[in-house]
């Protein structure tokens, strides 16, 4: 039994189901990251933990004690929302203290807490401002201290940097990192965005279409998605995803794909790979653009790094790396190169391909294979 159990739990509106049956369980401070396109059940889910929504069927349990039918207020949990949700007319200090002052919470103890969160979060300037005269960066500290004053079982954030600018964002992750270092709380965070679910969580829930599509760690998810849309959602650049078909030689799978000018090229499957077991099949090719680069930028531990000249594409620098597009089994791939790559849209370039890292695809059932 986890510290927040999640049974089986729906939530169906009218005869629609937006979130079909979901079984988590989040271990006493862990940090648990519920990553989606819009629409896909997350910020629901959330919503039911929280008690805002109840659940349709299943239940949702804290620390042994099952939530169904309790008040959000009895559940000891905190919630800091995208939009901040801030008094205007009371100033930092106050909008910290309101909801210890509404359970009752004697002023020196919770002028104790304040001060002690404050000093925390490196806001103890800002306790006699208005929320009016705060940044959007600072309106989200003073969010994220009003929730760390009740000292919760449960924080949980909903979107809380998507109103940030992009520079900020990054800055407020990692914030928000180190306090769960530091503090060791249990938290369950809803965001659309898979850079941030990668950098934050312990635990990442893929989902999609109300299904929770996979769970797992960050490295799990990005080295072995369940499926195609986990493959395809989560990554940035996302995994390349293209047409192959498998062979069999000497034993060994190999996958074989169309080139952009007719011709088709070869990529063996490591040595021992379950995919010989699949001849003749075909696949969906998945292969991170990171596995795809320059020969001089190839890791240099792999034993099944591969070439392929085909011709480039497009070419898109990003500082310190270079993105370059070119075509495979008639989709664009995308390759990570090192900066300084002098390579140009047109011309005909060899790629390093390394296999150790490619993985495979139903094209039917969009399941992984391999």
């Amino acid at each position: 039994m986890g510290f927040l159990d999640i049974k089986k739990a729906t939530k169906s509106y009218g005869s629609v189901r937006v979130l079909h049956e979901t079984d988590i369980s989040v271990e006493e401070g862990e940090f648990l990251v519920l990553v989606g396109p819009s629409g896909c059940g997350k910020s629901t889910l959330l919503n039911m933990i929280a008690g805002l929504e109840e659940v349709t069927s299943g239940d949702i349990a804290i620390k042994g004690r099952s939530m169904n039918g309790v008040r959000p207020a009895d559940r000891n949990i905190a919630m800091v929302f995208q939009s901040y949700a801030l008094y205007p007319n009371m100033n930092v200090a106050q909008n910290m203290a309101f909801g210890l002052e509404m359970h009752g919470i004697p002023k020196p103890e919770r002028d104790k807490a304040v001060a002690q969160v404050a000093d925390l979060l490196q806001i103890q300037p800002l306790l006699d401002r208005k929320p009016g005269q705060l940044s959007g960066g600072q309106r989200q500290r003073v969010a994220m201290g009003r929730a760390l004053v009740r000292d919760p079982d449960v924080f949980l954030f909903d979107e809380p940097l998507s109103n940030l600018d992009a520079k900020l964002r990054v800055d407020m992750r990692t914030e928000i990192k180190k306090l769960h270092q530091k503090l060791g709380t249990t938290i369950v965070y809803v965001t659309h965005d898979q850079i941030e679910a990668l950098t934050l969580s312990t635990r990442i829930a893929v989902m999609f279409g109300g299904h929770v599509q996979q769970l797992g760690t960050p490295k799990e998810i990005y080295d072995n998605p369940a499926n195609i849309f986990v493959a395809g959602f989560m990554g940035s650049p996302s995994m390349n995803l293209f047409p192959a078909r498998v062979a069999v030689e000497n034993g060994n799978a190999i996958a074989r794909i169309d080139l952009a000018d007719g011709a088709a090229a070869s990529l063996p499957f490591p040595p021992g790979n379950a995919m010989a077991a699949h001849d003749g099949r075909d696949i969906v090719l998945g292969i991170r653009p990171e596995a795809i680069t320059d020969e001089d930028g190839a890791d240099r531990n792999s034993k099944a790094i591969h070439r392929i000249e085909t011709r480039v594409e497009v070419t898109e620098p990003a500082g310190s790396d270079t993105f370059v597009v070119a075509n495979l089994g008639g989709k664009e791939v995308t390759g990570r190169f090192r900066a300084d790559v002098d390579v140009r849209p047109g011309n005909t370039f060899p790629f390093a391909v390394n296999m150790e890292k490619a993985v495979a695809f139903d094209p039917k059932t969009e399941q992984r294979i391999g």
